[in-house]
């Protein structure tokens, strides 16, 4: 199997416009966010001291998401290739089990979206830092590295299904431009969740996204919201909580890391023993053409 996750992992980090493209819709967040939302958002909570050193990390915690949905996707995308090209039913005649030949390519997703996510990380945060004065801070790299990994597992999961019902290359690229906008908006991060219908807020709140960006940004803006808030009403505080969307809100109940972390592996299991049923049909079809 490491032979396996070698060969994806090399035909992955290979092909350089691939890469480019699988961090596409972080990067067009990234850009949007520069151009046109930083200023406006800076604006709407101009009362607020050093707004741009919220919003900063604020936008890193979204993107680092939809790195996350977008690479691992783009990573699985070779299991799709194989399949289609019948290099799988050839893997399936080795000594390597057809489980094994599916953690090899769930494992290099792993891989590859926990790189792509803190290669961002540092290149958002590194621009931040020279543009806006705002501190990298490396004091909470080990809980950034935590959710990586824990990101790149669930939406691993979650596309290892996706792509489950996936034959064809040619559709590839219409589902990675579907996954890439709609990463976007369910992270939060092109629309703040706050100023969205309240239909829209609760359908968000069914998908993993939501949380995961919550994760994230209670990790980066900890520290800062309580310096931002700190000569500020309670108000305001909890209004920018809830329409930046830095927690998650069941009814009068806000959830803790902690309770965003546990909704987080919850969807991951679930989504997971849904795979395992898919991968015992799947695994019929790439035999029989064995």
């Amino acid at each position: 199997m490491k032979g396996l996750m070698y060969r994806n992992l090399k035909i992955y980090f290979s092909n350089k416009s691939g890469v480019f493209f699988s961090l596409m819709g972080a990067l067009i967040s990234f850009v949007l966010y520069l151009i046109f939302l930083s200023q406006n958002m800076v604006n709407s909570w101009s009362d607020v001291p050093d707004t741009k050193l919220l919003l900063d990390p604020w936008l890193i915690g979204g993107t680092m998401t939809i790195t996350a949905i977008t690479t691992t996707l783009s990573s699985l995308s070779l299991m799709v290739q194989d399949r289609e090209k019948n290099i799988l039913s050839d893997l399936s005649l080795t000594d390597v089990s057809y489980l094994g030949i599916q953690c090899s390519y769930l494992l290099t997703a792993m891989i590859v979206g926990t790189v792509m996510q803190l290669v961002m990380y540092f290149m958002m945060g590194g621009y931040f830092m020279i543009a806006d004065k705002s501190p990298l801070n490396m004091t909470v790299f080990s809980q950034i590295l935590g959710t990586a990994v824990l990101s790149s597992f669930i939406w691993t999961t979650f596309n290892l299904l996706l792509l489950s019902f996936v034959k064809k290359i040619d559709t590839l690229g219409k589902i990675g431009t579907i996954v890439g906008t709609a990463s976007g908006f369910l992270a939060g991060v092109y629309i703040p969740i706050g100023i969205l219908p309240t239909g829209v807020q609760e359908f968000m709140k069914y998908t993993p996204a939501l949380y995961n960006t919550a994760i994230y940004r209670n990790i980066l803006l900890n520290t800062q919201l309580k310096n931002s808030f700190r000569n500020l009403p309670v108000s305001i505080a909890n209004e920018f909580d809830e329409k930046m969307g830095i927690n998650v809100k069941w009814g009068s109940q806000i959830l803790t890391i902690q309770q965003n972390i546990w909704v987080i592996i919850g969807f991951a299991v679930v989504i997971s023993l849904i795979t395992v049923l898919i991968s015992k049909f799947s695994q019929r079809v790439v035999i029989s053409k064995a």
